[in-house]
């Protein structure tokens, strides 16, 4: 309508056709169209003139279709039979498909963008309401800083000799636009929150609320009302006293400050210079290079032509919450269940827990330097980390299932001290050539204290020393035969049956009837 105003002030202060036709780009036959009805109304140009607001109503009663979009087309009288119809429908299938089903079943020849027209402009429809956007306000200073990740592209990596993909973990302050910028070639918990406490680093502080996306590096399950927020990412926020407030899933508008960017870090920062970055750190130092004397230093045209650098100083730097005294250790967390052998697996290495827990499934804090294993929220078990291998204490198994690896050549020694002089002689000699492989023998020696007691164990060990031939096997049959206080050793072997010694000696047995 304002195109229409503008033509008829021009007719009517006297311009000819040519020249409007030239200096307002509309042709000859349109211009006359419009002011056709103003020359039927007697309006002609030298005539007293008329303001905008004169104008306006004037063609508005000229031209209602101007107004009045659903006017323009002369199929709303056909379309308007099917009113009920399209309502029913609309819920539950597009407006494509109601097009189609119309034109099909029930004869209408309107186009489907006619029926569009039709609908945003008489139907009060949930399509038409999704489509208003709600401004909303600033920020206040140090309130807010909006975070995602955006794909910059390919970059071939000299360490791998592969082309990587390279993304672009990006924050941006709500209030003034301060931006930070990280390149990473993975997006996993460790370089999420990461990237975090170097960008409060570059602040200088840290924004009271965190906007991120719902990545599961960040949040795990997305929920409007309580969104369940990864462990790693949680512990971050609470060590600098912030609060993380996710987007809506599929919501871009509910961190437009920091979606916008994207393509702008895309093709300032990355695009075209790919062959210029040696390794990803130099990549990720030329990152900060970038946001301190291009990105931070443009004009931001949200900020009135201002530079984020200059808002920043002078409104959001005081405004921050201050960094903690304490820097922030790293930790991921992950949740694994306790193998039959007591131990679980935390990045590459395995560590042990008590054999209580077999089989249940357990939450591991991986830290710089200690494994912290948790069930039910209790610790339970606290391992020094490793790269790779495996961290075992023998206290975790049971004692009966320990036993043996616990009693090394040291230990047989000091409990045959404990037992008696014969007892540690024996141990002696056993542990004198091949301990490990004899160790056995020994553990089996000073076990036999456990059920004929010591001075019995030690009277043994001194008849079988005796009778030279000092083994377990020697030793137990004393304590067997109970006579580590009388008869010789020889005497105490089993004789063998009587059908062994030959056919002179199978009835020469006591009782034996010829």
């Amino acid at each position: 309508m304002k195109d229409v105003v503008e033509i008829l002030v021009h007719w009517h202060a006297g311009r000819r056709m040519g020249e409007l036709s030239s200096s307002l780009g509309a042709d000859p036959k349109t211009i006359r169209k419009y002011t056709a009805p103003a020359m039927a109304a007697g309006v002609v140009p030298g005539s007293p003139p008329l303001s905008v607001d004169q104008w306006s109503a004037l063609v508005v009663e000229w031209f209602p279709e101007l107004v009045d979009r659903s006017l323009r087309q002369p199929s709303r009288a056909e379309i308007e039979p099917f009113r009920d119809q399209i309502k029913t429908w609309l819920p539950v299938v597009t407006v494509s498909t109601i097009h189609q089903r119309l034109r099909d079943d029930r004869g209408l020849s309107v186009s489907e963008s006619s029926l569009r027209r039709f609908i945003e402009t008489n139907l009060d429809t949930e399509e038409g309401r999704s489509k208003v956007t709600v401004l909303r306000d600033t920020p206040a200073p140090g309130a807010e800083a909006q975070v995602d990740y955006g794909l910059l592209g390919r970059w071939f990596d000299p360490v791998t000799n592969k082309m990587r993909r390279v993304w672009g973990f990006i924050i941006v302050l709500a209030c003034s636009r301060l931006m930070f910028v990280r390149p990473v070639l993975k997006m996993d918990e460790r370089s999420w929150v990461e990237s975090h406490v170097l960008a409060f680093e570059f602040f200088g502080g840290v924004p009271r609320r965190l906007v991120p996306d719902n990545l599961k590096t960040g949040v795990i399950k997305a929920d409007l009302y309580d969104p369940l927020i990864n462990r790693s990412f949680g512990e971050m926020a609470e060590h600098y006293g912030c609060l993380i407030d996710p987007a809506r899933a599929l919501k871009p508008k509910d961190k437009p400050r920091v979606e916008r960017p994207v393509p702008y870090v895309r093709d300032s920062f990355f695009a075209g210079r790919s062959e210029e970055f040696a390794d990803l750190y130099a990549m990720q130092a030329d990152a900060v290079r970038w946001c301190v004397e291009v990105a931070n230093k443009r004009q931001c045209r949200p900020l009135d032509r201002v530079a984020p650098q200059a808002v920043f100083d002078t409104e959001e730097a005081t405004a921050l919450l201050a960094l903690p005294t304490a820097p922030f250790e790293l930790a991921s967390w992950n949740r694994a269940k306790v193998g039959p052998d007591i131990h679980l697996k935390v990045g590459k290495a395995l560590y042990s827990v008590p054999w209580r827990h077999i089989g249940h499934e357990v939450d591991a804090r991986e830290g710089y330097r200690v494994v912290e294993i948790f069930f039910e929220g209790e610790l339970i078990k606290t391992h020094l980390r490793i790269e790779r291998g495996k961290q075992t204490d023998p206290a975790d198994y049971p004692p009966e299932k320990i036993a043996f690896f616990m009693r090394t050549p040291a230990w047989c020694r000091h409990r045959a001290a404990e037992l008696g002089p014969n007892v540690t002689s024996v141990v002696a000699s056993l542990m004198e050539l091949n301990a490990l492989y004899r160790l056995r023998q020994a553990q089996g020696v000073v076990g036999l204290a456990e059920k004929y007691g010591p001075g019995r164990l030690d009277a043994a060990c001194r008849r079988a020393i005796n009778a030279g031939d000092p083994v377990y096997r020697t030793i137990k049959g004393i304590l067997v035969a109970g006579t580590e206080n009388g008869d010789s050793p020889e005497q105490l072997a089993p004789s063998a049956p009587a059908h062994l010694h030959g056919p002179e000696a199978l009835f020469d047995l006591p009782g034996a009837v010829s």
